[in-house]
């Protein structure tokens, strides 16, 4: 519910700004220690992005409402922000986007990790759930930059808004194509921003539908095996569709006006 995030969002802001705020029967203050402030916003920030890898890979929705407050604690505490594209830049290289190479002297676990991947006792996690989890990750960031906090002042511009995720799909595109990955990240931020870039960047965006419908499709499909074909199928129906309908549908889950009044 709307009140229920407004009071989230009240008592993370109170503690970023120094007021005692109560939690599980005790009274916790920032000013309690000299590096408290610093602290707490490692660990929140730290703690957004978990919450991409977690919730938003399981529940699609769920993205709007975490993306709508740290976009507004983002407005309010720019170190947050910070902080959690540091963490989300480490956990996921393809939120850059970045494909880190290989680099002389690294051992496999250690690239692997460099990757994203999570190493447990030398072993690997499963694609599957290392997708998901990337999947998460990038559908939070694309909902993160094109939301706005609706009870701040909105002087001054988005901290972190849509011309940063214009430009992650211009790097995305110039990228040579990572069969699994480029293909589900693509749709993943397509999907949840794909409508708000459309309303803000028009024929360009248009352009760069059908460059990706034309050119890079075709170049995902050329390092893709018959086996994992499934995600770039789906990548395939969405631009062909948003192209013939020459629109992109709100994402699932967006937050209404209506949503603020519950």
């Amino acid at each position: 519910a709307g009140s229920k995030l407004r009071e989230v969002f009240d008592k993370i802001n109170n503690l970023l700004s120094g007021k005692a705020v109560q939690t599980e029967g005790q009274t916790v203050s920032v000013t309690q220690h000299p590096q408290g402030l610093e602290f707490v916003c490692y660990k929140l920030a730290e703690k957004f992005v978990k919450h991409g890898e977690g919730e938003v890979s399981f529940h699609h929705d769920s993205a709007f409402p975490i993306a709508v407050v740290l976009s507004g604690i983002w407005e309010l505490h720019p170190r947050v922000g910070d902080i959690f594209l540091a963490h989300l830049h480490k956990k996921c290289p393809y939120s850059v986007p970045f494909y880190p190479a290989r680099k002389e002297g690294t051992s496999v676990e250690e690239y692997q990790r460099i990757l994203g991947y999570e190493v447990h006792d030398s072993k690997v996690e499963e694609q599957d759930h290392f997708l998901k989890r990337m999947s998460g990750m990038i559908r939070l960031y694309a909902a993160i930059i094109q939301l706005r906090w609706p009870y701040g002042n909105k002087q001054g511009a988005h901290p972190h808004g849509l011309s940063y995720g214009w430009r992650w799909l211009a790097q995305m595109l110039n990228l040579e194509p990572l069969a699994d990955v480029t293909a589900m990240l693509l749709l993943d931020f397509l999907e949840v921003c794909g409508n708000a870039l459309m309303k803000q960047y028009g024929i360009q965006f248009w352009k760069t539908m059908f460059f990706i419908q034309k050119c890079y499709i075709p170049r995902i499909e050329a390092v893709t095996s018959s086996g994992q074909m499934g995600c770039l199928s789906r990548l395939k129906n969405f631009v062909q569709k948003c192209l013939q309908a020459e629109e992109i549908p709100l994402p699932k889950g967006i937050l209404t006006p209506s949503f603020w009044r519950t």
